[in-house]
């Protein structure tokens, strides 16, 4: 008599690099852009900090970029105040977060580009055009290839968009992370950058990225509470790397007008 053999296909999943569970120094990241949502990822980051730090691990040290200031229409839809009005965005929130988390991060009041960068494991993106996007990818590859190749390497890119109910968060690595046997998982070592694997849908996306002139206006464009849920939802992404060391979505899509997100899976 015969029995038929099922085959089980395993789950795919991509395991952490090793250096970001068990650093010898604070974990680096870049963080580009603190506008509607840049702003809310680093106050997210600054609890992620305090919370591995109590978990025994070393933290973070992040580098903020942003050449902008901050604006009238800035207000309620971005985390400043009337009295930090014509200062620079990433000065004003660095502060600010020096201050009450007790850290030692950097704020970098210039573009993110070749002569700007810091050397870092992570790099999050929350910009506005696609170019600046590419300009990102640009840089990163070239810290990991040919003569430019570095001693501390980029390892992940996670990258924050949005339009005015809509957004997503993609998250990438920067070349393979060598992933370990795995009995139970397929484990995936490259996650396609998000420049190259959603060239169509960001060139499809890139648009009015003008200052607002009002608050009404800005709201006009983004809805006040999608760059804050991108936010929580992407930092929750990250916290799972450092957390449970492994991950099985490498982003999501959501549609906040109906309450709708739906993972990106890893293949």
């Amino acid at each position: 008599m015969k029995h038929s053999m099922t085959k089980t296909v395993k789950q795919a999943a991509h395991f952490t690099h090793p250096y970001l569970l068990n650093p010898t120094n604070p974990v680096t990241l870049n963080l580009i852009g603190c506008g509607g949502t840049g702003s809310q990822v680093l106050t997210c980051l600054a609890r992620m900090h305090v919370s591995l730090l109590a978990l025994g691990h070393t933290g973070l040290q992040v580098n903020v970029f942003d050449d902008d200031t901050v604006t009238e229409a800035n207000k309620g839809r971005q985390l400043f105040a009337d009295a930090e009005i014509g200062r620079n965005k990433a000065v004003v929130l660095v502060n600010r977060i020096n201050r009450f988390f007790g850290t030692d991060w950097k704020a970098i009041s210039s573009r993110y580009g070749r002569d700007t960068h810091c050397d870092s494991s992570i790099t999050l993106s929350c910009v506005d055009s696609v170019e600046t996007r590419y300009k990102v990818a640009e840089v990163l590859k070239s810290r990991t290839t040919g003569e430019n190749r570095q001693v501390h390497q980029p390892i992940y890119w996670m990258d924050f968009g949005n339009r005015q109910y809509t957004g997503q968060v993609i998250l990438s690595t920067i070349g393979k992370v060598e992933q370990p046997p795995s009995k139970k998982y397929s484990p995936v070592s490259e996650l396609p950058l998000v420049t190259e694997e959603f060239k169509q849908l960001l060139d499809e996306a890139d648009g009015d990225d003008m200052p607002s002139c009002s608050m009404a206006e800005a709201l006009a464009k983004q809805d006040l509470f999608i760059n804050s849920t991108l936010a929580q939802m992407g930092a929750s992404l990250l916290w799972q790397l450092f957390r449970e060391g492994m991950i099985f979505n490498r982003g999501f899509f959501l549609n906040l007008k109906d309450f709708r997100s739906q993972p990106l899976k890893i293949t």
